[in-house]
Parts: C-alpha cells; sequence; structure tokens
C-alpha cells in the first residue's frame, strides 16, 4: 500500500421530502434517498479522494478497498498538504431528528402548504408559489486513530412568493423560514398574507434617494452583511491564499468597539453541525471582538498552513461525497444595548433597510454590494414612505468603524451558502446603525 499519513471515511446518508406549489396546483411532490461515502488519504505529498456508495463502517474488506484507491489518487497530488493535529472535541448534542415530522403523510405535508400559499392571493396579486423542502441526514466518521462520531440531523424549509401587479408595474416578495428539527407550517400561515400584501405595498414604494446617508440595517441585512462581508473574509482558505482583507489584521482594529461577530456551529441554527467533516466539534469563535480581529475559521489543514495561534479547526463542511471545505455555520453580529426607538432617534434622518435579495463580496479587496428587498425613509427619529430597490454598497472596513449602535434583539435568517458546494447556514443581527452607508438603486451601483 501507498505511504499513508492520515485517513478518514465520511459516509452520509439521507432522505428528502420536496413539494413545490404554482397558482394553487401541486406541480410536484415527492421524497428520495441518497447516499455517499467519501474517504480521503493524505499521501507523502498531498491528498487522494475516492466518492463510493454507502457501506456499512464494519465491512474492513470494503474499507480497505477505498482506502487503498483513495492512496493511489494521493499518489499523483501535486499540491503539498499537512494537517493540524488539533482535539476532536465533544460535540454539543441537540435534539434535531424530528422523528415525528417524518412520519406525517406527504398529503398532509402539501395540504398545509396549499393553506400558506393560498393565503397570499390577495386582490392584485397575479403569481404565488410556494416550497416545502425536509432533509433527515445521518452522518458516520472515523478516522485512522480510531476515532468515531455520528450525528442525525433534520432540517425543514418552506418558503412562500407572491408577485402584484399594477398596469405596467410589477414587485415581488418572498417570504422564508427554515429551522433544524421540526416546522409546522400551519404556524406560518400568517408570512403568506404578509408576503403578498408587502408585494402590493411595493407597487406604491418611492425610488430611493441615493448618495451617502446615516442607515440602519434590520436583522436580514445584517446578517447578510456578517456572512457575506466579514464570514467569507475570515475562512481560513482565504487567509492562506492571501486573499482576504483581513488576512494580515489578526489584533488589529478594524472597526467599531461595539462590534462583535461570532461564528458558532455548535448553535441550534439552520447551520447546526455536531461536528464538522473532519469529525472536530467546534463552538463560537469570535472573528472579530470588540471591533479588533481576533480569530480566524480553520480546518485541520488552513490551520496548519496558517498557524495553530490565528484561530480553530471546526469549520471544515462539505456536501456527501464531496472534500471538505472552510466554510461559515450560524454567523452573527452581538447584540448591543440600545432599544429599536433610540437607534432611530439617533439616525434621525436616513433609510431603515429591509431584508436582504442576495449581493456580492470580493473578500480580497474587501468591497461589497447587497440588495435589501425594500426600506423605509426615516426623517426626523421616525419611518415614513416605503422605498423599492434599495441596495447597500461600500467596503468592509468602513463600514465596520461606522457602526455606532446596536440593538438589544437579535434575530437568524437561514438558507443555503454557495462556495463551490451549497451547505445549510444562518445569519443574523441586531438592528444596526451605520452613520455613513452608500445607499442606492438595486443593481444601479
Amino acid at each position: 500500500m501507498d505511504k499513508i499519513r492520515y485517513y478518514d471515511i465520511r459516509c452520509v446518508n439521507g432522505d428528502t421530502t420536496s413539494i413545490q406549489i404554482e397558482n394553487g396546483t401541486v406541480e410536484n411532490a415527492g421524497s428520495s434517498y441518497y447516499g455517499k461515502a467519501l474517504v480521503r488519504v493524505l499521501g507523502e505529498n498531498g491528498w487522494g479522494y475516492c466518492c463510493v456508495s454507502p457501506f456499512d463502517m464494519d465491512d474492513e474488506k470494503a474499507k480497505s478497498a477505498a482506502v487503498e484507491k483513495a492512496a493511489r489518487a494521493a499518489r499523483l497530488a501535486t499540491v503539498r498538504a499537512d494537517i493540524a493535529d488539533v482535539p476532536y472535541g465533544t460535540p454539543r448534542s441537540w435534539n434535531a431528528a424530528a422523528k415525528e415530522q417524518a412520519q406525517r403523510p406527504l398529503e398532509e405535508k402539501a395540504a398545509d402548504l396549499l393553506l400558506l400559499e393560498k393565503a397570499a392571493r390577495i386582490d392584485e396579486i397575479a403569481a404565488t408559489s410556494a416550497r416545502y423542502a425536509e432533509q433527515y441526514q445521518t452522518v458516520f466518521f472515523e478516522d485512522c486513530n480510531g476515532y468515531e462520531a455520528q450525528s442525525s440531523v433534520c432540517r425543514t424549509l418552506f418558503t412562500v412568493s407572491a408577485v402584484a401587479v399594477r398596469g405596467a408595474d410589477m414587485q415581488m416578495n418572498y417570504e422564508q423560514e427554515a429551522v433544524v428539527g421540526p416546522l409546522r407550517i400551519t404556524d406560518y400561515i400568517s408570512k403568506g398574507e404578509l408576503c403578498a400584501k408587502t408585494a402590493v405595498d411595493l407597487l406604491s414604494a418611492s425610488a430611493v434617494p441615493g448618495g451617502k446617508m446615516p442607515a440602519v440595517l434590520d436583522p436580514a441585512i445584517g446578517g447578510v452583511f456578517a456572512h457575506e462581508a466579514v464570514g467569507h473574509a475570515s475562512e481560513g482558505d482565504q487567509i492562506r491564499d492571501g486573499v482576504s482583507v483581513l488576512g494580515d489584521k489578526l489584533g488589529q482594529q478594524v472597526g467599531s468597539k461595539l462590534v462583535t461577530i461570532i461564528d458558532d456551529p455548535s448553535m441550534h441554527g439552520y447551520g447546526y453541525e455536531p461536528f464538522d467533516a473532519e469529525g472536530v466539534a467546534a463552538g463560537p469563535v469570535e472573528l472579530i471582538k470588540n471591533g479588533v480581529v481576533n480569530q480566524f475559521m480553520h480546518s485541520r489543514e488552513t490551520l496548519a498552513a496558517v498557524g495553530l495561534d490565528t484561530g480553530e479547526a471546526g469549520h471544515a463542511r462539505a456536501e456527501p461525497g464531496m472534500n471538505p471545505l472552510v466554510r461559515m455555520s450560524n454567523t452573527y453580529i452581538k447584540e448591543g444595548d440600545a432599544t429599536y426607538d433610540e437607534i432611530l432617534e439617533t439616525c434621525k434622518n436616513g433609510v431603515l433597510l429591509i431584508g436582504s435579495r442576495g449581493g456580492q463580496v470580493d473578500p480580497g479587496r474587501g468591497v461589497f454590494q447587497f440588495n435589501a428587498k425594500y426600506g423605509y425613509l426615516i426623517e426626523n427619529g421616525e419611518t415614513t414612505r416605503m422605498l423599492r430597490d434599495v441596495s447597500l454598497s461600500g467596503d468592509i472596513l468602513s463600514v465596520l468603524h461606522n457602526i455606532a449602535l446596536c440593538g438589544k434583539e437579535r434575530k437568524m435568517s437561514s438558507g443555503m451558502c454557495g462556495k463551490g458546494q451549497a451547505v445549510p447556514v444562518s445569519d443574523g443581527a441586531p438592528h444596526v446603525y451605520l452613520t455613513e452607508a452608500t445607499v442606492g438603486g438595486a443593481g444601479n451601483e
């Protein structure tokens, strides 16, 4: 057998249920099974991988054959790799199996989703849709040192959307909820009507007055800033490759002392992982602490490349059958001590940005542009006119310095993060007041 410095096996089995409704009709509904096992071997130089169908972890013959195949691939590796020797830790276990939800008939779940979608069919709504996704995933992990770990996690998500039309004007809105564990759609029927009413209100909304001005970020778009602008710039592979604006700023003050940004895989959020794709359990990592770059997120490989004093392993994540990458989990701006009314009064005149429609960030240059779902003009400390096509842009370090107040209450939003592979994440924040921000029409920066 080829020289092996280390190997591990990650076997993933899962069941998914999905339902899609368009304008009152169930377009598709069904369940499916998936399963893959990835064997990684760290050879004399670098990694070799072998992806196979799931097998019994007690099947020594199948295990040995897969390890040998990955070892042969490792012999061809041209990129040197090493891994840090880190403690695996003790995974924090939550009750996230939700077996009672799995036992509910598909027809009942579809009927609940139809009620949610029906609630969005109000006057001036031309089209509605709703989607439900449920995933049960079991992970078995084992490495050459005899370490073993197992987890079972359920994730549940629904989205409802509505398109409002008035003459030649068309506006769309969506509402989403995603949790680890059980989720009963019937508890959220009001979100259907809220989604539709906001879409209709957007037909009468004003264009945003672009330029530099004070701004208040709601928890959703504040969370997107934490994830996209700070989280990605704090990932160990970005640091190792020298493509992060934060890479050379460890221990330096890069923002207001009010700002603490945390990533926590052990948190009971949509990005919850009892242990990562390398078997390592992790807790909260303070990426930014009181405005200072404090720690980075790492895999065992990036930690070995960058240095043990730069952060913590436990942040390697992967789709089934794919190699681990450094990824976020549950990322958020820590709460402060300001009330919502105090934030508006301090802002006095500016813009409140609400929700997220995505955007882009360049972690290396430290610039970003995010689109809000909508917003409100703030005049004399009160919200007035509704605004549409609102965006926020700027550079990461300036925004961190411009945070002057953080609210008392934090809220998390959930979804999927793509970085070559899609993994479930959540992000959040309290309401955040920026003394100056570049605000404009979405996509017009």
